[in-house]
């Protein structure tokens, strides 16, 4: 709750009547983006910021964990993205928080990142030739660096990502071989983890090179203490009590103070819990994601947001990307295996098998075949983790933890031909069905204008158009999904959250 302050005497000249040590703040969601706000507001002298989040731990989408060994797992957010301009990359190498180890990603559609060595198997038992996957996957990234260098010509621009890359990859010879069908297909079934969506066949070509790569390693993998370790550096400038856990947020009224008006309230927003607890403030920074936007956004402000604002949440698309992780006693892999990945014949990312699968559930029955494969994890030599995305993760979800392990273990001895024991421990993310997140993140689907949507979204209320009578700055946006080049990351979201941070700071300096 807040504490009572003195107030502060204001020259008559000056246009804002209070100061920082004044102002309440209340920011809704503690993970990066909330807590870089909080931390920034408490650093400039605001004394009265309260965090408040839904779940029972701080992080939000950032959830590390120790569920086999003393050593830490990622169930959400797991790299660092870039290095040159990355705030969490050079807050991370201040405090000594990155690992030591190589910061490139060994199963990502890059030629050059690979340090060790992938097995791709078919579906038949048989391996396919390095020289194929190789090919296979330098040709793939060429293709998708030119659609992120915004270097699609007119017809491609038009197309989805996966029109464009089917398109695109069918002119060079090695597309017509059954190899380099299949490998072409676990590339976008990849591709979907890095996008978030259920197909490549639903995300814009021309959009995604709004998206900016900051430079140097891509792949930056935090230390012993993994992502926690980095929130509480941010944790750590707040004062006790900042953040309330257990306080998922019901309404936000806002625009409470008209003008003439003199009775009660004597602030412009309140914020009711869905425990009863409710709280006043002069300014809230909503941080939840857009998938609580999705879900709550319709119900939980009061008046309703503008129609741009609620277009932009109804129009960008917020995907799943989901983690199975396999525990084993025993390693039963080779030394210089990287991951085992799986190509099948009929891949959920093949235009006809999309397709065909648009309409009925039928894809259901197959939903383990939109798993990428399973690569080695850092730390836990005998762990594997199997990335899966998009609809088929969200049913998968609906399943017990038993099941999916079986089939996973099943799909190990089936395309390897190894002999592989039960896995005596499984951790499963269901970020979709996480009623405080709803997704993991945003992804700009075909004909969104992406741009335009960002920043509907991190419009703050009132709008400009319309403060004349009410208070300014009462409702603001930050998370990953209100940045324009940064959607998708920690560091967007971060970002986001200094930058709402900073509009008060502006404001209230005036």
């Amino acid at each position: 709750m807040f504490s009572l302050l003195k107030k502060l005497n204001k020259s008559a000249g000056m246009s804002n009547s209070k100061g920082p040590e004044e102002v309440k703040v209340v920011v809704v969601g503690s993970g990066f983006a909330g807590v870089a706000a909080a931390a920034t507001l408490v650093k400039a002298g605001f004394q009265n910021v309260l965090v408040l989040e839904a779940k029972d731990r701080v992080g939000g989408r950032v959830h590390t964990t120790k569920p086999f060994t003393d050593k830490v797992l990622e169930v959400g957010a797991n790299w660092i993205h870039g290095q040159k301009g990355n705030p969490l990359f050079q807050l991370a190498k201040e405090h000594n928080l990155l690992s030591e180890e190589s910061s490139t990603s060994t199963n990502m559609c890059s030629q050059h990142s690979v340090t060790s060595k992938n097995y791709f198997f078919r579906e038949d038992g048989m391996q396919v030739p390095k020289k194929v996957v190789d090919q296979v996957r330098s040709r793939f990234t060429k293709l998708t660096d030119k659609a992120f260098d915004d270097e699609l010509d007119c017809r491609h621009r038009k197309m989805t990502l996966g029109g464009y890359l089917d398109d695109a990859y069918d002119e060079f010879p090695i597309a017509s071989t059954v190899n380099g069908q299949m490998v072409f297909e676990w590339c976008k079934r990849l591709e979907c983890t890095d996008e978030a969506c259920s197909s490549l066949y639903e995300v814009s070509a021309a959009q995604i090179s709004n998206y900016t790569d900051l430079e140097g390693g891509f792949f930056n993998t935090l230390g012993l203490g993994g992502y926690r370790a980095l929130l509480d550096v941010l944790l750590k400038d707040l004062p006790p009590g900042s953040v309330q856990c257990n306080a998922e947020v019901k309404t936000i009224q806002w625009d409470l103070i008209k003008k003439g008006d003199r009775e009660e309230p004597k602030l412009p927003v309140r914020i009711t819990c869905e425990n009863g607890q409710s709280y006043d403030a002069d300014h809230v920074i909503f941080t939840a994601s857009l998938g609580v936007l999705k879900d709550k956004a319709a119900t939980m402000f009061e008046p309703p947001l503008p129609q741009p604002k609620l277009n932009a949440i109804k129009n960008l698309g917020f995907g799943i990307v989901d983690k199975i992780f396999l525990y084993f006693e025993e390693k039963f892999w080779p030394d210089d295996c990287a991951g085992v990945q799986m190509v099948w014949e009929e891949g959920p990312e093949d235009e006809d098998v999309y397709n065909a699968s648009s309409e009925g559930d039928d894809w259901k029955e197959t939903w383990y075949k939109k798993i990428t494969g399973f690569d080695t994890v850092a730390r836990h030599p005998t762990a594997l983790l199997g990335w899966i995305t998009g609809r088929e993760a969200l049913h998968m979800e609906t399943l017990e933890d038993s099941e999916i392990r079986e089939t996973c273990v099943r799909l190990l001895r089936t395309f390897t031909g190894w002999t592989v024991p039960e896995a005596s421990k499984t951790l499963i993310s269901r970020w979709g069905h996480d009623s405080h997140v709803r997704g993991s993140y945003t992804f700009v689907p075909h004909r969104v204008d992406g741009v335009e949507e960002h920043k509907a979204l991190a419009a703050p209320l009132p709008p400009k158009v319309k403060t004349k009578g009410s208070k300014p700055l009462q409702v603001l946006f930050a998370g990953e999904a209100t940045h324009v080049n940064f959607y998708t990351t920690t560091h967007g979201a971060y970002m986001t959250g200094v930058r709402e941070a900073q509009r008060l700071i502006s404001y209230h300096s005036d």
